[in-house]
């Protein structure tokens, strides 16, 4: 993986990237034929993936970020160490802004790494994708 960051990828970052890959080909997105896939990394290490699911209603689109986290929430899980986002475009994609309070909600230290379905991948902390963001006190790290 072509990786924009100094550090080398560690083993379980790269299965997190290959469990989003994975789960952009489950993209629910006849509407913009964008597919996306995602999948978080939870404290205790378990890796729950997720894809864009959209609706002719396009506000009730829902995108892969979060039906990831959701799922992961779903089965109790609360602190996210990372959050991995594919799709097949010529750059990176960023979480939208929803996504990005979401995963700060659950991981206010997160990792979140932006990666394409050629191999490349950069990496940033939510907080910087995030600048000056709120939510439960509780949560921080």
């Amino acid at each position: 993986m072509k990786n924009k960051n100094k550090k080398p990828l560690t083993a379980v970052y790269r299965r997190l990237l290959a469990a989003a890959k994975a789960a952009r080909q489950k993209a629910y997105a006849p509407y913009s034929r964008y597919r996306v896939g995602a999948a978080v990394l939870t404290f205790g290490g378990k890796i729950h993936a997720g894809c864009n699911v959209e609706n002719a209603s396009y506000g009730l689109t829902c995108c892969a970020e979060r039906v990831a986290i959701f799922k992961a929430v779903s089965v109790g899980e609360r602190r996210l160490r990372a959050v991995a986002i594919v799709l097949d475009a010529p750059s990176y994609g960023a979480p939208c802004g929803a996504c990005r309070q979401v995963i700060y909600e659950f991981g206010p230290a997160a990792d979140v790494l932006m990666g394409t379905v050629r191999g490349g991948v950069r990496v940033q902390r939510i907080g910087e994708l995030l600048p000056l963001a709120f939510g439960p006190a509780h949560l921080k790290d």
